[in-house]
């Protein structure tokens, strides 16, 4: 007797094409840790979560200057509810961080207007 395996393969990527609508993902900017700014360091991070499609570009600004200096990316992640998040890290000196004004990190697809998360220095200190 012999036996024939079949294996299906389901393209989770088939399946959202049906699926037109834009979502805008939630960001949220992670501060510096305190015992960074000891060490003279300061990285930030910015958590995008639930977004569609999987395009949305994620970037920084400092002092209200886009930045492209210390950034570093990921790759974006496909959910089980059918929705991306991405992660994006910011290093700065720790000075640089003090005297920055304001950091943002913005969410921006064409044709949406940017989602934008945004921390002060001042404000995320003991």
């Amino acid at each position: 007797m012999r036996m024939v395996m079949r294996v299906m393969v389901v393209v989770l990527s088939a399946v959202l094409t049906d699926r037109s609508g834009v979502v805008r993902p939630t960001l949220t900017v992670l501060p510096p840790s305190k015992e960074e700014d000891k060490q003279s360091s300061a990285t930030l991070v910015c958590l995008a979560t639930g977004g569609f499609p999987s395009n949305w570009n994620l970037g920084w600004k400092v002092g209200g200057t886009s930045t492209s200096s210390g950034v570093s990316t990921s790759l974006e992640v496909l959910g089980t509810d059918g929705r991306y998040s991405w992660s994006s890290t910011l290093s700065l000196s720790a000075d640089q961080w003090r005297k920055a004004g304001s950091v943002s990190c913005e969410a921006s697809l064409s044709g949406q207007s940017p989602v934008t998360q945004t921390l002060d220095p001042d404000h995320c200190s003991e």
